[in-house]
């Protein structure tokens, strides 16, 4: 009975974080197209979170219906004019309004009112990535001691928040690069001579070695996740061989291909516990194409200790933003294009189940985790409806552009036969994802 209890909690968290994390995308995205189109001189009839039956409504002064429909799976704002819900399509309008139609509207008018959903999305992502650093903030450029982690019995670690490293194992050292770089030509060991300047004074402590075996991340619905590895947590031994870097973790693992490994695993406040997980085989990107690697789903790298941060300016921070949001749309065309290709495997593609599970892990990771995951779909999401597929927004936008090259619209029989064929082929695309979720490994 326990277990079914805990299962269903799982479901109903998964689910409930998923429509979260999908009303907060959606309703960006459809205010995006409703606040351009209204400031392009285009009425909203409707804005709708939700789609099928109403259960709560309001008119606003505009005329403008906004109601919360009991499907929580999407939305969409219907115009003056609009057939449906995906703008696909018109009805006859008063000509006295028809300027206040999507399809009477000026081409420029319809082009911004569509291409602003999209748009408003990577808005949003830009904008969560641009506060998350500010909030965060920076770290200094000197190796300067920060909050400590803990360590498991047996690590040295004398070091304490505010010390600048300036050496290990009498190797100069002046910034993050110089410590990589101290790392990587020093033996793996548990403990290393870190030379530091505290109050003044430069001294030499022990402390542990720059790159241990720490589990700075969880993959979303990896063997790692499944096994209930978490953050924090540090791997002792594989297989009963010690480790004390993470390098040496992620050559023991591509070493058994596959075979089920045996992790000590020390984790704070709970001791030592041992988790059995085999690693699977999966497409990573590389700077030429993609590589296949075997893998668990952890990611480490990091010190037992966090950087010292300085305030980001906010200028600084949406930098960040903009190039952490293009690097979302980057990997999604890569990605995609990859399996288009057949680089990849189709199982890359994930369908409404990975990415719910996912939602959930991220929200039960923490809000910080949370919000970070929205940011990332919505990039995603901003990306795939700028694709040229008709009944997407990409593909309206395609319609226009070829208005604005030939000077009149395509017919109705070819956007008619156009929209049936990217119906169907997103209709597959959602099937594919489905059919992955469920039966790839």
């Amino acid at each position: 009975m326990s277990l079914v209890l805990d299962t269903l909690g799982g479901f109903i968290w998964t689910a409930a974080a998923f429509i979260v994390a999908l009303s907060i995308i959606v309703t960006v995205h459809e205010y995006g197209h409703y606040i351009i189109g209204r400031l392009s001189g285009i009425k909203a009839e409707c804005f709708s979170l939700g789609f099928g039956p109403r259960l709560v409504s309001r008119r606003d002064r505009h005329g403008t219906l906004w109601q919360v429909a009991a499907i929580p799976l999407g939305g969409y704002v219907r115009f003056l004019g609009d057939a449906n819900a995906a703008s696909a399509g018109a009805v006859p309008v008063d000509p006295v309004r028809a300027r206040q139609s999507l399809s009477g509207a000026p081409l420029w008018a319809r082009f911004a009112t569509v291409a602003a959903g999209p748009v408003f999305n990577f808005i949003l992502s830009i904008l969560v990535f641009a506060g998350m650093a500010i909030w965060q903030g920076m770290p200094v450029d000197e190796v300067q001691v920060g909050r400590l982690h803990p360590t498991p019995p047996g690590v040295e670690m004398q070091l304490q928040p505010g010390d600048i490293v300036v050496a290990l194992d009498g190797r100069p050292v002046a910034g993050w690069p110089d410590l990589s770089k101290a790392a990587e030509e020093l033996p793996s060991r548990p403990s290393h001579d870190w030379t530091v300047l505290r109050d003044g004074a430069r001294i030499t402590v022990p402390g542990p070695d720059p790159v241990p075996p720490l589990v700075t991340g969880i993959a979303p619905r990896s063997p790692a996740a499944s096994a209930g590895l978490k953050p924090g947590d540090v791997i002792l031994a594989v297989d009963g061989q010690p480790v004390s870097r993470f390098d040496e973790l992620r050559e023991q693992v591509a070493e058994a291909e596959g075979r089920p490994v045996l992790l000590r695993v020390w984790r704070e406040g709970e001791g030592v516990a041992d988790y059995t997980l085999a690693a699977r085989e999966q497409d990573l990107p590389t700077g030429d194409g993609y590589t296949r690697r075997w893998l668990i789903g952890v990611t480490g790298g990091g010190t037992y200790f966090e950087p010292a941060t300085r305030p980001a300016g906010v200028g600084e921070a949406l930098g960040i933003g903009v190039a952490r949001t293009w690097d979302i749309i980057a990997s999604s065309v890569s990605g995609l294009w990859a399996m288009i290709t057949g680089q990849i495997g189709s199982c890359n593609l994930g369908g409404a189940i990975s990415i719910a599970e996912t939602t959930g892990q991220a929200a039960s990771a923490g809000g910080g985790n949370f919000i970070w995951w929205i940011a990332v779909l919505s990039a995603a999401i901003g990306f795939l409806n700028l694709l040229p597929v008709p009944v997407l927004d990409g593909g309206h936008l395609m319609f226009y552009l070829y208005e604005a090259v030939a000077g009149r619209r395509p017919s109705d029989r070819v956007i008619d036969i156009l929209s049936a064929l990217g119906l169907a082929a997103v209709l597959s695309l959602m099937v594919l994802g489905l059919t992955n979720d469920l039966f790839c490994p």
